[in-house]
């Protein structure tokens, strides 16, 4: 069973807001989940972000691989530590045109 930790949308018309649930991969964006982390109110300057860090840190613990989206929300919570992404160098070889 591949289990994610991702963004269930909740909430009216043009007034979303988020829970950030345990669920497994292959069910639908609003389907049953296992297991509530929080939640993520983007309307709001700046966006509520309201995250059990204990529950989470004991999920990440088990395996669960969260989505791009609640990475970047478990690190603004302080669940996990930020990454460096591992770049190629740039380089500036290119021929010039005479």
């Amino acid at each position: 069973m591949a289990v994610k930790m991702r963004l269930t949308r909740m909430g009216d018309k043009k007034s979303p807001f988020y829970r950030v649930v345990v669920i497994d991969s292959r069910k639908a964006q609003s389907g049953e989940y296992i297991d509530k982390i929080g939640y993520v109110n983007p309307l709001t300057t700046p966006a509520e972000i309201n995250i059990d860090v204990e529950k989470a840190k004991g999920w990440l613990a088990k395996g669960v691989q969260p989505t791009e989206t609640v990475k970047s929300y478990l690190v603004k919570a302080g669940a996990i530590e930020q990454s460096k992404k591992l770049s190629a160098p740039k380089t500036n070889d290119k021929k010039k045109k005479s």
